[in-house]
């Protein structure tokens, strides 16, 4: 059974035997954790338009892209702004382009980061997948009005829905905003650490628990808040 590991962003994730990994996939910075760890590079990462915001917190993880690989680089398009006067529209024009596929390229070649192919999709194409895959539920359809999923979670609606791999595993998550490659700056500015896409993240896997035998966890935390199927043998990595 092939086994793709989709890695989260989180210190110390609790990782499958390296036996079992087949292939790796990443969201945003969490590449930075998979070299560190010894892995190989992702066979593809999702990443998020605000990873070119210019804020903080975003370009914290940016930067850690420096130097990484991927083989498929999925974007998350920002939805347009609809509404608003002159003023509203031209600053959501300027968040567009600062946010827009080809900043990013121009960003991610300055960090000398390479990948294979860039497929960029609306927002919406990501959740109708995480839907889809939740059984068009009607609670996971109100969360996601809420709150989108994480870019972790999306990471693992892609490689569910690409159907490669017999068994899907999350590590690396524990529902927070904590990075293994240092301070995340909106920890200090909410003054807390609980990521606004928790509520979200686990209304989809507490359903896709339900529904799925091929996703499983090795993080402890994951399974006991989820009901994903904890894998045995794992073992607590350490990223430098």
């Amino acid at each position: 059974m092939a086994t793709l590991l989709v890695l989260g962003s989180k210190p110390a994730p609790v990782l499958p035997p390296r036996a079992a990994i087949d292939a790796v996939a990443c969201a945003n910075a969490s590449g930075f954790s998979a070299r560190a760890l010894g892995l190989p590079d992702p066979a593809f990462t999702v990443v998020t338009a605000v990873l070119t915001s210019g804020k903080a917190s975003d370009e914290h993880s940016l930067r850690r892209l420096a130097g990484l690989r991927t083989g498929r680089l999925y974007h998350v398009r920002r939805p347009k702004a609809d509404g608003g006067g002159p003023l509203a529209r031209a600053i959501a024009a300027f968040k567009m382009r600062k946010m827009s596929v080809g900043e990013l390229r121009r960003r991610l070649r300055a960090l000398d980061y390479r990948y294979e192919e860039l497929v960029s999709r609306p927002a919406r194409f990501y959740h109708d997948l995480v839907l889809e895959l939740c059984g068009g539920d009607p609670e996971v359809a109100e969360a996601i009005a809420r709150k989108q999923p994480s870019t972790g979670l999306l990471a693992v609606a892609v490689g569910l829905g690409e159907r490669r791999w017999g068994r899907v595993v999350m590590a690396g998550f524990d529902f927070t905003l904590t990075h293994a490659y240092g301070d995340n700056p909106l920890i200090a500015e909410r003054g807390n650490a609980v990521s606004a896409h928790a509520p979200t993240d686990l209304a989809i896997l507490r359903r896709l628990a339900t529904l799925r035998s091929d996703l499983w966890t090795s993080e402890p935390v994951v399974h006991e808040r989820t009901g994903l199927p904890l894998l045995s043998g794992a073992a607590e990595g350490a990223a430098a």
